[in-house]
């Protein structure tokens, strides 16, 4: 088809959709092709290992494709020919996400870690004969090679790990795969940090030893992986605010904190000022991380849980399926504090009720209670119809700041705060389903200065590991025009307790690399993504290197939310995700990861869904 018809097709065939539903497009400018890179797994899946009838176990066949120096090259280029036939063209391309793990590189030869160059070789002749757009995802995150000797070897040497305030560092898994808590310090003399930028170091050459064809055909390059803090209950413990677990407390993170408060109040004084603490020298000061509530304190400076920082979310969701509420707000002692986000993820819901068909119905607040003067307070959250005002929920809490005085708490307790009253409960209308998950408050809340330095500075440390990885990956020669992040978006679930992560500062967009987000959900298309983007200054050439919508409930989801974000200016998505390892190889297990296998016969999470999506939208 002659491109300026193929173009004027397609441009009609988008707006007819973004008519249909995505009433958040924005106009920007985007770079063309937008591309569709699903992530691939199978890369040692060649055709002689996988049709050996004595080959039984995987390690098998990758055995017979190694000796025989084939890879998945063919397996691949089937898979992507039956989402595109005919190969890449036109705005929107398919391509494939492959994914190197920076420490799974390594072999031990005598006492000595070495570089495994054949498995490099393997990786790179992919990448040369699958003639598609590729994304290389340098993975060197607390994900990386599970199943690799180093990382076990690296795992017992304290200095590598992050750390609790008991001085142990986390034991954790992610369904099948271990979890290792690496340190987001950058010193390159740690032994893990030292393989981490030695494998990213060699990766680069590799990348620019290509042919010019094969580097012209690298669409991006996500780096690190998703870089957060870690905390206990990795799988599921996202949303915990109740006796909180946090990292790092190793004896060089706290020594950290320190030059890093120094750096921030630049005298003692000035800190002793702000916070009131009464400490002589910033040697004195280590990070907070004992619980009032439960534990006896030294000094009112110790104490930390989820809400010590001064922030207390109020969080829920509510469905409205026919939108008759125009917004939500809340007040505090009946004086109006804001507006409410709502329209957030919250795919829990759209699992556990069948009649709610999106997953976008969490709400949430974030009250800064710092500013509230001790005593008992009132939230209240209102929802305005065209006609009139309904009561969402209603929370008491009781603030009690913390003083370096004797006693140490300032007790000045309102018995009635202010509010509202006279509103209708919004259960009267019969269309709306709502719940408040957030807060569950067993004790009043603490507000600690120290605490929310401790949080800011740990988000500091994600950052400084991201930006170093950066650094080096451009120093080594890497384009940077091609150089994107791997990050999560907590903020975007409004059950999730953003300050586990602590990431919120790597989201910026003023930082030095392009942004790619991981998205799953509703987070792969709604109102709170869209102004989110708006706000960081996100507004063109970002990808998202994990992407699956997880939903099955309503036809043409997965559509929308792809080309929401071609219109939004993303240079590519990584649908999450494609094997080419034969099925009779694969062990079955029920997970939410196995689950998001994308295949025409794969129901699971709208697997099957999402397939016909992407091959519908290849065609225009």
């Amino acid at each position: 088809m002659h491109t300026n018809n193929r173009h004027v097709l397609f441009t009609a065939f988008l707006a007819a959709h973004l008519l249909i539903g995505n009433s958040y497009a924005q106009t920007s400018k985007r770079i063309n092709p937008f591309i569709i890179a699903p992530t691939v797994y199978g890369l040692s899946v060649c055709d002689a290992g996988i049709n050996e009838p004595s080959a039984r176990k995987m390690s098998q066949v990758q055995h017979i494709c190694r000796s025989l120096k084939q890879d998945g090259a063919p397996t691949i280029n089937r898979l992507l020919d039956t989402l595109e036939p005919g190969g890449p063209h036109g705005d929107i391309q398919v391509g494939y996400t492959l994914t190197l793990p920076l420490l799974g590189l390594y072999n031990k030869k005598g006492n000595d870690w070495v570089i495994d160059v054949e498995s490099i070789d393997e990786f790179f002749r992919v990448v040369e004969n699958v003639k598609r757009p590729v994304v290389l995802y340098l993975m060197a995150d607390h994900f990386d090679s599970p199943h690799s000797p180093l990382p076990y070897a690296l795992d017992k040497d304290p200095q590598n790990l992050m750390q609790l305030s008991n001085g142990t560092p986390l034991k954790l898994g992610y369904f099948s795969s271990n979890v290792f808590p690496w340190t987001l310090r950058t010193d390159p003399e740690i032994p893990v940090n030292h393989y981490r930028y030695e494998a990213l170091e060699y990766v680069a050459k590799r990348i620019l030893s290509l042919p010019k064809d094969a580097q012209d055909r690298i669409v991006a390059i996500t780096l690190a992986g998703e870089v957060h803090q870690m905390f206990p209950n990795f799988e599921s413990g996202m949303g915990a605010f109740d006796e909180i677990h946090v990292t790092d407390y190793s004896p060089a993170s706290i020594m950290d904190f320190r030059h890093w408060l120094a750096k921030k109040y630049k005298s003692i004084s000035r800190l002793r000022s702000l916070t009131g603490f009464d400490y002589r020298s910033f040697d004195e000061i280590t990070a907070p991380a004992r619980n009032i509530n439960t534990e006896t304190l030294r000094s009112p400076a110790e104490h930390y849980d989820a809400y010590a920082s001064g922030i207390l979310p109020i969080a829920g969701w509510l469905w409205d399926p026919h939108g008759v509420i125009e917004k939500m707000e809340i007040f505090i002692d009946g004086k109006r504090e804001g507006i409410v986000d709502h329209g957030l993820n919250r795919l829990d819901v759209y699992r556990a009720i069948e009649e709610i068909n999106s997953p976008n119905t969490g709400y949430r607040y974030n009250i800064d209670y710092s500013k509230l003067p001790s005593g008992k307070h009132v939230a209240q959250i209102i929802a305005t119809t065209v006609r009139k005002q309904y009561l969402v929920s209603e929370t008491s809490f009781t603030v009690e700041h913390l003083q370096n005085k004797q006693g140490w708490i300032s007790k000045l307790l309102r018995s009635r705060p202010h509010k509202l009253k006279g509103l209708d409960p919004i259960s009267s209308l019969s269309t709306i389903k709502t719940f408040q998950d957030l807060p569950q408050l067993k004790h009043p809340l603490y507000f600690n200065p120290l605490a929310r330095d401790w949080d800011e500075f740990r988000q500091q440390q994600v950052y400084d590991f991201l930006d170093a990885f950066h650094a080096r990956a451009v120093k080594s020669g890497l384009p940077e025009s091609k150089l994107y992040s791997h990050q999560i978006i907590p903020d975007v679930n409004s059950s999730w307790n953003s300050d586990l992560f602590a990431v919120d500062k790597t989201l910026s967009g003023s930082a030095p690399w392009k942004h790619g987000l991981n998205m799953y959900g509703g987070a792969t298309a709604n109102q709170w993504l869209h102004d989110f983007l708006k706000k960081r200054g996100i507004t063109t050439d970002y990808g998202v290197p994990e992407f699956n919508p997880q939903q099955w409930k309503t036809p043409g989801a997965h559509m929308k939310a792809m080309l929401y974000h071609f219109d939004s200016g993303a240079r590519f998505i990584s649908p999450y995700y494609f094997t080419v390892i034969p099925s009779r190889y694969l062990v079955e297990s029920e997970n939410e990861v196995n689950k998001m296998t994308i295949s025409p016969d794969n129901k699971k999470e709208g697997s099957d869904q999402f397939y016909r999506a992407i091959v519908e939208l290849a065609k225009h």
